[in-house]
């Protein structure tokens, strides 16, 4: 387990290539099939071929996120005015209306057009369930992962349900892409597409849903918002912040957001103490390889503890304390492109997220409207 920002530095970037790899959980490995997604798969040509569709159709770019816009804004405002008028004074789940949120503009965005208003709803709220239950199980330790001569026995049942999970969702996807081609089939005129086996598509789809963030989205809100209600002067910096930028009685924009600098700092310090994967994602190296002078075997599982590196008293003043201050004075440098290794969010290197702009979009416009709320 890595914990050095140095060391961390040698496996994602100095020795990426050989550490490229994921090491593969038995859920992980159903959910793509058989590890057949950009988030799973060995980075050869079929997952380059995904990558590439990743960005042109799953709205990953920031022209994308441009033309998407309205969407996000129609989403969000939706649930701003549900709380203004019917959740007022009442308890509010924020991670499961964040979760919500973002999750009914990502299947609007990717099938909007595809299905009817109806159709969409319940196929959205069943899709809310399923992708619940999916993450769960992602994060569930598997003792098969552990001890593989086990793996055939599926003591804890992980196999198996992760199976008809995805069967579940399986369901779901051919029903829609048999709507899609139903509607191609009237004659509009179908372009290139990359050469994909069905599965790859599939997985690629699914991983739409995660990696755009929907789970972590919606943790990191809940987390900043405890946050604020634990801390009254940061809060009130927060809104006074809103209320000067974008007004009372006004709806935020994404236009607000380059001017909104201390609730950006309130997000990245939410990051900074609950990081969206403590652990990341575990690597798997191709070969034999040395880091910081021992030899990790090849196939071997390397875990990057982000969380301890990023509450190091060694790097961080005041490392434990909530203090988004630290974040105001240091020019954009500690941001989340994957370039400091003592603030990670999601990965680095050749396997950095790529849904991470997209997902750091909706992080703060869902986040910094539900402050102002």
């Amino acid at each position: 387990m890595e914990h050095s920002p140095s060391l961390v530095k040698e496996v994602v970037r100095d020795q990426d290539a050989v550490f490229a790899n994921r090491d593969v959980s038995i859920a992980a490995n159903i959910a793509s099939y058989g590890g057949n997604d950009i988030g799973w798969s060995k980075p050869n040509s079929q997952w380059r071929n995904m990558r590439k569709i990743f960005i042109q159709e799953m709205m990953v770019s920031n022209k994308s996120l441009e033309t998407s816009y309205n969407l996000r804004k129609d989403e969000v405002r939706k649930t701003i005015i549900d709380l203004v008028h019917t959740k007022k004074g009442k308890p509010i789940e924020i991670g499961e209306l964040s979760f919500r949120t973002e999750l009914n503009v990502i299947l609007n965005m990717l099938w909007g057009g595809i299905i009817g208003v109806e159709e969409g709803e319940r196929i959205g709220a069943e899709f809310r369930v399923l992708i619940s239950k999916i993450i769960d199980l992602f994060g569930k330790p598997n003792i098969s992962d552990f001890y593989p001569g086990l793996a055939g026995l599926d003591i804890q049942g992980v196999k198996k349900q992760m199976e008809n999970y995805m069967q579940s969702m399986d369901n779901i996807f051919n029903a829609v892409i048999a709507l899609h081609k139903h509607k191609l089939s009237g004659g509009v005129k179908k372009r290139r597409k990359e050469r994909l086996s069905p599965n790859p598509v599939r997985a690629t789809g699914e991983k739409g849903f995660r990696a755009w963030g929907t789970d972590t989205t919606a943790t990191t809100v809940e987390w900043a918002m405890a946050k604020l209600m634990n801390n009254p002067e940061v809060m009130a910096k927060a809104q006074k912040e809103l209320s000067d930028v974008v007004g009372l009685n006004n709806m935020i924009e994404e236009s607000h957001m380059p001017d909104l600098k201390y609730l950006e700092a309130v997000i990245k310090e939410t990051l900074h103490l609950h990081p969206t994967l403590p652990l990341l994602v575990p690597r798997s190296p191709a070969q034999s390889s040395t880091i910081g002078g021992y030899t990790i075997p090849k196939n071997s599982r390397v875990i990057i503890n982000i969380w301890s590196i990023q509450r190091d008293p060694s790097i961080w003043d005041n490392s434990n304390e909530f203090r988004p201050e630290r974040f105001m004075d240091d020019n954009g440098k500690l941001d989340f492109g994957g370039n400091n290794f003592h603030y990670l969010r999601l990965d680095a290197g050749e396997r950095y997220v790529l849904a991470c702009l997209a997902a750091e979009r909706m992080l703060v416009y869902i986040g910094f409207s539900f402050a102002f709320f």
